[in-house]
């Protein structure tokens, strides 16, 4: 058998069995990391659309579970890998008006706000004996983990208006839904954006639970109303009135290579808003990316990024250079 019938016959056998492992070239990937919360909560499936909106422009955005808006605050100023975290307003202004704690002030002096995203309602999911807010005085209510949003929003509704439960307990939403549906307490608090996959999968028109709106004058003046439509959830017949609370996303104060990832992500958001409008979670529809966030900095690798340059493309050198490959090729195929 002569050289070039060898070759050939070797390029064969690659081709039907498929080719020896090789390292492919790729350009350099970005690392970051959010923390959002639990995996039914509308705050998961954001981080899951950005994390399929920035996988297209090579930035790999890993998504992490928690407890809520508390745990993720402080997540970012002090856990490594979670570079960036979605909170609450509410959380966002109690940690910088408690000036008397120094742990506190360190978080408020390292965390800045990326953007501001969706409102997340405040679902009071109760029994039929619970009709208003003021119906909760002296019942049970679940009012969130102790590291979630919900636990802070909750304490403060109820500080805010008077209203005291006989028993207010600390347990997330897929414990307090069982209590709930188990008749061991009378109305859980979550505070989240519509639609709520635990509630559009979890609850039926057989549990006998429905939404409590919040018109109460005191809790209207330090949240805004707002209202959850008829529909929203398949046992929900008649529009709810309540209120809400902001979603900022947020970052550790990086000065490193994280700064323009960052500032990059943030870039990617404002210029395909409308890709996630399409593609995601239905809350992307009422973000507005040009809302101020008071009372907090916002991180000046956003404000500052500057895309690089795009390199002009040029015609390839019709030049053969030297190639040992293609030297090859040409020996073996030689007459």
């Amino acid at each position: 058998m002569n050289r070039r019938v060898m070759v050939v016959a070797w390029v064969m056998v690659v081709l039907l069995v498929g080719p020896l492992p090789a390292v492919a070239a790729e350009d350099e990937q970005d690392f970051l990391g959010i923390i959002t919360g639990d995996v039914k909560s509308t705050a998961h499936q954001i981080g899951m659309d950005l994390k399929a909106l920035v996988k297209r422009n090579n930035i790999h955005l890993a998504v992490f579970n928690s407890s809520g808006s508390v745990e993720n605050i402080y997540a970012v100023y002090q856990r490594p890998g979670n570079h960036l975290g979605l909170v609450q307003s509410d959380v966002l202004a109690f940690v910088a008006k408690v000036k008397t704690d120094p742990r506190l002030n360190l978080i408020a002096d390292k965390i800045k706000w990326v953007s501001p995203l969706y409102d997340q309602e405040i679902h009071i999911l109760g029994t039929g004996k619970i009709r208003s807010f003021s119906d909760l005085h002296d019942k049970r209510v679940a009012i969130g983990h102790e590291e979630s949003g919900t636990y802070l929003t909750s304490r403060l509704l109820f500080e805010i208006s008077g209203v005291l439960p006989r028993q207010m307990v600390a347990i997330g939403n897929a414990q307090a839904l069982a209590a709930l549906k188990a008749d061991s307490i009378d109305a859980m608090v979550t505070v989240d954006g519509f639609p709520v996959e635990r509630f559009a999968l979890d609850v039926s028109p057989a549990d006998g639970l429905h939404l409590v709106p919040i018109t109460h004058d005191g809790i209207r003046t330090f949240y805004p109303a707002s209202r959850i439509p008829a529909g929203t959830y398949p046992w929900q017949a008649a529009d709810v009135d309540t209120v809400s609370v902001k979603t900022v996303l947020v970052a550790y104060d990086f000065r490193n290579h994280h700064c323009n990832t960052i500032g990059k992500m943030a870039r990617l958001m404002a210029e395909d808003l409308d890709w996630l409008r399409f593609n995601g979670h239905p809350k992307w529809k009422s973000v507005d990316l040009d809302e101020p966030v008071k009372g907090w900095e916002q991180y000046k690798c956003v404000k500052n990024y500057t895309p690089p340059p795009i390199e002009p493309e040029t015609e390839p050198s019709h030049a053969r250079k030297p190639n040992p490959v293609a030297d090859a090729i040409e020996a073996v195929f030689r007459p």
